[in-house]
């Protein structure tokens, strides 16, 4: 293959493996796995992370219109993950391929040690030469404890794994410079750094079984490329996407990464959702923090610590417009901090090795 990645992140959307009534679309399921078989088969580490659950539940049980929209969902995906893990683990079988289920929740990435678990776990499937499927656990994941969808989790996975490149499969092209529908628009085949306005010409409407719009799609894409990992948006109902793309042989949409960083970075670069404390900074250290050169953070510029934390604590750092400026571990906790706001030769509160730009 052109493209000599040797760890792939892919995600498969809901709208691609979901035929137009709502039930699974096997064939476009076996497609990928046959794809996915032979990208492995040239040494390269795959790690899936696939929707698919409910749609998969959909086909096996008829749910009561008075069921609630919650438990709905639950009763659907603790039916339908069985099925489509069964799925999956026969399409592999035929490559003589095992596959592993592995369901987590945003819980899992919040705390350091769990975090750690979790990295093990993936990389003991993937020594012993498994691929990892991955979902969200959406029997238990309900409401502030979701991800906004599977692709933030996907760009979980990529970044704890280190991965060269997460591939999202959607049901477009890519991303346009304009309304798809309309003529004249364009894949945009290359995107570098903080497109500020993307969200102006991305359509905001999602599809019809997937939490996930485009708007979401390029913002963790950009996060993601931002470690340093190269991102990839394409169609995933065209055959052969897979394979097409590794050759470097498909009109989608790339985000160019930007340099690697430390895995602590990339653990706290998602923690966002963990973030305890809160400290304000003025303009000037706002301009010093990110200019990308390396700078911790120190009490002369803090302003304000707007909620509490203890040493070790992620916090959230924010400017004085209270815009998130990125996050940091704590070296000590917000009483210290308190005493020493706007004081020159003090102690960073941020060192620059934990410390995530946002911007």
């Amino acid at each position: 293959m052109k493209i000599g990645y040797k760890k792939i992140v892919v995600k498969v959307g809901s709208n691609v493996i979901t035929q137009a009534n709502g039930l699974p679309d096997e064939t476009r399921i076996k497609h990928l796995v046959n794809q996915l078989a032979d990208i492995k088969k040239q040494d390269v580490e795959v790690i899936l992370v696939s929707s698919g659950a409910v749609a998969s539940g959909r086909s096996l049980i008829k749910v009561s219109d008075k069921q609630d929209a919650v438990t709905t969902r639950q009763l659907l995906a603790a039916i339908g993950q069985v099925k489509l893990i069964n799925t999956y683990a026969n399409f592999f079988a035929s490559h003589e391929i095992q596959c592993a289920q592995v369901l987590v929740t945003k819980e899992d990435f919040r705390d350091r040690a769990h975090y750690l678990n979790m990295k093990n776990c993936l990389q003991i499937l993937l020594q012993n030469e498994v691929i990892p499927v991955v979902n969200e656990n959406d029997v238990v994941s309900v409401t502030e404890l979701m991800f906004t969808d599977n692709d933030e989790l996907a760009g979980l996975i990529a970044s704890m794994l280190n991965a060269d490149a997460l591939i999202i499969l959607s049901n477009v092209n890519g991303i346009y410079n304009g309304d798809p529908k309309v003529a004249g628009s364009a894949v945009i085949e290359e995107i570098n750094g903080s497109v500020a306005n993307l969200a102006s010409f991305i359509q905001t409407g999602k599809s019809q079984f997937g939490r996930g719009g485009m708007i979401t799609k390029s913002t963790m894409a950009q996060k993601v490329a931002k470690l340093g990992i190269s991102v990839h948006i394409a169609n995933g109902t065209k055959d052969n996407v897979l394979i097409s793309l590794l050759n470097n042989d498909l009109v989608h949409t790339r985000f160019v990464p930007e340099k690697s960083k430390s895995g602590k970075k990339k653990w706290i670069a998602h923690s966002e959702t963990a973030a305890t404390g809160v400290v304000k900074l003025n303009d000037g250290a706002k301009v010093v923090l990110t200019s990308g050169k390396a700078t911790s953070l120190l009490p002369v510029g803090v302003i304000e610590i707007k909620a509490d934390f203890l040493k070790g604590d992620i916090i959230k750092i924010v400017d004085e417009q209270d815009q998130l400026i990125g996050l940091g571990i704590a070296e000590y906790g917000s009483d210290k901090a308190r005493e020493r706001i706007g004081l020159k030769k003090q102690k960073a509160l941020v060192h620059y090795d934990y410390f995530y730009s946002a911007i």
